[in-house]
């Protein structure tokens, strides 16, 4: 390599940006860039004239080598350190060489006292004050409080219909004044065991906020063991009383929530320490805290307004307008305007419908809760967003294609539906194919029907079983080196391989980690209690499930949380979960949710505990004390939500039936008894396994496998490949059933004006309000749903007129059929000649 031009031993000064004539032009250049606003510029041009030569040219390569393959790094800069490194006739060019080198010293310099993305300097400080206290008093206080009645109202209005959740959003929101009242508390000293504390530490602070906000995030999951205590005990199901049981119920509620968090502590090295697993949603929320808690405020291009102001300008917005989608007017919502032209013509409502049908609608809602039901566009990045509308967009006519050609049967049902059906086009009744002791009746089977799926949820499977195997070559194709890395790190001192270019890395490392044997301590106390939970109690289950569900999440967890960590999109593995355990428990239920829950549920939990980590790593908390915070909250949450299940299950008159007084009727519950019975009790085999109706899905596991492979290739040659990630646009074919188009097409014009177009032109605007926006919107939703449904929904007061009832009309809302059904009440195989 040639030595870099006008070098010392130290950096070149940065004075044709920081110093000249023309400074504030040269930045406006540089900054468009490396996508940085002039503040981060001018600070990394000040830190770069400390850099040594060996310093930036380490670094360079470390753009190329890391960040090879990084679809969120800006690609100028990638661009630039190629061109550097390898060009040879740009080093002949002593002008532009010298221009090149002159970028990458500051982006260099952005790396070292940065982060080197756009959308992580926009929210997150790359300054710590270590002195700032966060495990206080009314950390704990406020936190405990939230947990439980977080934790209170998701397990009780669960059950009903139409339910109602709350998020950490809402707990963020709500922390803040409950924690500006107890700084009236006195500020008086005390000493406990050794441990200096006190009722008002002083000024709330943004790390105080963001444990408790972590603690509601982790407590306001219900445990999903609850969805199979409920199958066992109901009398309409599987009528096993002794599920009411508390011990057996905390044991394997416990264990379910406590194995995810010793995964994610084995998979830091992963999913936390590398700058590039960025956890785009972890964004918004710290957004959010920094509305809360800014200490100076910026000018945006021209705007003065505060975080907080914008905050409430749009939360008040957005709490007022959810009323009319939601309640009043929820024609805003289903927006399924072209079928109202001839609502009973059923190749219009299938294509175009918004309820039953497949969305297809330039203008299908103006109700924020839909655009963001797939993918929220100001917080996903484009080319996560585009992609996933994209393999909506090439699923779509599939779909069409199978249910006019009336493949697998398909023309008798509704075209997009999630439901299972018999040959008769009703809902499948699962109790016609079970005995008494709730294991699977052949002579009961073959005198009634097998299980048939409508078009979308056929395409659903197909996709499932493809994005599953794509997953795992595309880790190996594009993220082999970092997972490489973070094996070898676990032998080694270093958290990752960008320890000494990381800022919050370095920042951390004030800090006391937590060691890997007290996570895999956790591990191993929580596949204990499931062991304990499933062996002890007469569930028909082996124990072993515990460790067959682990190993499953085991290999997929690092994968999926990859790209989940830098692409927003998370693969989730129900349908493998299910697939899996329906093989090796064929005929038990209760064995296959298990498997499901250790398998499915515990990777779901692992992401979610290391996004927390990662929030932490960002605001810079104590390892430790996220980690007791993150373990007390789920045990809180844990008993209180048992004691809550197990009080509906004994004290609530006619829980879960379909005339229950007070709408407690468990449409979920349904819901997953019904799955449970079709993978667990009919089994996989009957529906995909040699002579099964939807044997050829499997083709689709191979198809997954190969396909990233030529994009892979193709990328050197072609750079519109470089825009591709196939995993993500597979997920886009996972909308279906019940989603439609209206769910993901108008987040892509939303995505491109703020993720694009207002990135691009105004970046201080955008890494000031962008985040701001989205969160102050799900905030106002979250708390506007809870005052509708308590205000209005639970005391049964509706609004009947044509604004609430057309979308729901016609052949759109009634989920029409292309073809009726035959004279002899039944298509496909007659009875004898399915088995």
């Amino acid at each position: 390599m040639e030595k870099e031009p006008h070098l010392g031993e130290k950096g070149s000064t940065h004075s044709d940006v920081v110093d000249e004539k023309g400074a504030l032009a040269d930045i406006a250049v540089l900054g468009d860039e490396i996508q940085a606003i002039p503040d981060d510029i001018l600070e990394a041009a000040e830190y770069a004239q400390t850099m040594s030569a060996a310093e930036i040219e380490e670094t360079i390569r470390i753009i190329v080598d890391e960040h090879g393959d990084d679809p969120n790094f800006p690609p100028h800069v990638l661009a630039a350190a190629r061109r550097y490194l390898y060009d040879d006739d740009l080093k002949q060019n002593q002008k532009e060489y010298l221009h090149v080198y002159e970028e990458l010293k500051v982006e260099a310099a952005m790396m070292a006292i940065n982060s080197p993305y756009a959308e992580v300097r926009a929210v997150v400080s790359n300054h710590d004050d270590t002195s700032v206290p966060v495990s206080t008093f009314r950390t704990w206080v406020i936190g405990t409080i939230f947990v439980a009645a977080g934790g209170f109202i998701n397990q009780f209005f669960s059950i009903r219909f139409p339910g109602i959740s709350v998020g950490s959003n809402v707990a963020q929101v709500l922390a803040y004044p409950a924690a500006k009242l107890l700084e009236f508390l006195p500020m008086t000293q005390f000493t406990t065991f050794g441990y200096t504390w006190s009722l008002n530490p002083g000024p709330f602070n943004p790390k105080e906020h963001m444990i408790i906000t972590i603690m509601a995030n982790v407590g306001f999951n219900t445990p999903y063991t609850n969805n199979i205590i409920w199958v066992q005990y109901l009398p309409l199901y599987f009528n096993q009383s002794w599920a009411t049981g508390f011990g057996y119920q905390i044991l394997v509620a416990l264990s379910t929530n406590f194995i995810g968090y010793g995964l994610a502590g084995l998979t830091r090295r992963f999913l936390v320490y590398p700058a590039s697993a960025i956890w785009y949603s972890n964004l918004s929320i710290i957004a959010l805290n920094r509305a809360f808690h800014a200490e100076k405020e910026t000018v945006a291009n021209g705007w003065r307004l505060s975080r907080m102001r914008w905050f409430l300008y749009c939360f008040t917005s957005m709490f007022i307008y959810f009323w009319f989608p939601d309640y009043i007017f929820q024609a805003l919502s289903y927006f399924n305007w072209m079928t109202w032209i001839a609502p009973d013509n059923v190749s219009l409502a299938a294509i175009t419908g918004n309820v039953s049908g497949l969305g297809f609608n330039p203008i299908p809602t103006f109700d924020w809760n839909q655009l963001v039901y797939a993918v929220d566009p100001l917080i996903f990045p484009f080319y996560s967003t585009f992609n996933t509308f994209l393999g909506t967009l090439i699923t779509f006519p599939i779909i069409v294609a199978i249910w006019y050609s009336n493949t697998w049967n398909t023309a008798y049902l509704p075209i997009n539906s999630n439901h299972v059906y018999d040959n008769t086009g009703s809902l499948y009744t699962v109790s016609r194919a079970v005995g008494n002791n709730t294991l699977f009746d052949q002579a009961l089977y073959d005198d009634y029907s097998p299980a048939y799926l409508a078009a979308g949820n056929i395409l659903l499977y197909g996709v499932f079983f493809a994005v599953y195997t794509a997953t795992l070559s595309h880790a190996f194709l594009y993220h082999r080196r970092e997972i490489v890395h973070g094996f070898r790190s676990v032998f080694s001192r270093r958290k990752t391989s960008e320890e000494h270019t990381d800022v919050h890395v370095r920042l951390m490392s004030a800090y006391k980690e937590v060691p890997e044997w007290q996570y895999m301590i956790v591990l191993v106390i929580a596949i204990a209690l499931g062991a304990a939970g499933v062996g002890v109690y007469p569930t028909e289950t082996s124990p072993a499930v515990v460790l067959y569900g682990v190993f499953l999440a085991a290999i997929f967890v690092i994968p999926v949380g990859i790209i989940l960590s830098i692409t927003n999109v998370q693969v989730t593995l129900n349908v493998l979960a299910e697939l899996f355990g329906g093989l090796w428990f064929p005929g038990n239920a209760v064995a296959m949710n298990y498997f499901k829950s250790y398998g499915y549920v515990t990777t779901a939990h692992t992401l979610n505990f290391a996004q927390d980590l990662k929030l932490a790593h960002y605001v810079h908390i104590s390892q430790r004390t996220t980690f007791w915070a993150q373990i007390y909250a789920t045990v809180v949450s844990s008993f209180v939500c048992t004691a809550i299940l197990n009080f509906q299950m004994t004290k609530i008159a006619g829980v879960c039936t379909p005339d229950q007084i007070d709408h407690f009727s468990c449409p979920g519950i349904n819901t997953f008894f019904t799955a449970s019975v079709l993978w667990g009790t009919l089994g996989p085999k009957r529906m995909f396994g040699a002579g099964g109706i939807y044997n050829g899905l499997l083709y689709c596991f191979l198809i997954g496998a190969v396909l990233p492979i030529p994009f892979y290739f193709l990328r050197k040659k072609f750079k519109i490949f470089d825009y591709f990630h196939l995993p993500v646009l597979l997920t886009g074919g996972l909308i279906w059933a019940p989603g439609t188009m209206t769910n993901m097409w108008p987040a892509v014009p939303v995505a491109y004006f703020f993720n694009v177009f207002v990135k691009k032109r105004y970046l201080a605007w955008w890494s000031k309000y962008n985040y701001i926006t989205t969160t102050a919107f799900s905030a106002a939703i979250a708390i506007s749903a809870v005052v509708i449904f308590f205000a209005l929904e639970w005391p049964n007061i509706q609004i009947n007129w044509s604004g609430n009832t057309r979308p729901f009309s016609g052949c759109d809302g009634n989920a029409c059929t292309l073809l009726p059904i035959p004279e002899s009440g039944t298509f496909g195989p007659v009875v004898g000649q399915f088995h």
